[in-house]
């Protein structure tokens, strides 16, 4: 219910200031500076590379680990945290 809550808030967010739903999923990354840029060009494509970016994000949040490493990047996705669905690849600590 949480994850579905703050799905909806942040395409809801991004539906109004894309930029600003990249920032939430990426931080500052490349991948804003890219929306950034796209928005400025056109407002729609701001809205389909954040859209874009979003999908991967929740697509690789749902996957187990195991299935998630041995996924090939996303093409036109700079941002680990977005590749890896929020999940740090490595755990601090490990060997």
């Amino acid at each position: 219910m949480a994850d579905t809550c703050s799905m909806l808030c942040l395409i809801i967010v991004t539906l109004f200031i894309p930029p600003l739903g990249v920032f939430m999923i990426s931080g500052c990354s490349t991948d804003l500076c890219i929306n950034i840029l796209l928005t400025i060009l056109g407002y729609f494509p701001g809205h389909i590379h954040a859209f874009y970016l979003e999908y991967i994000y929740y697509q690789r949040s749902k996957m187990d680990p195991a299935s998630r490493s041995m996924q090939r990047n996303a093409p036109g996705v700079y941002s680990e945290r977005i590749q890896n669905g929020g999940h740090s690849g490595r755990g601090y600590g490990t060997m």
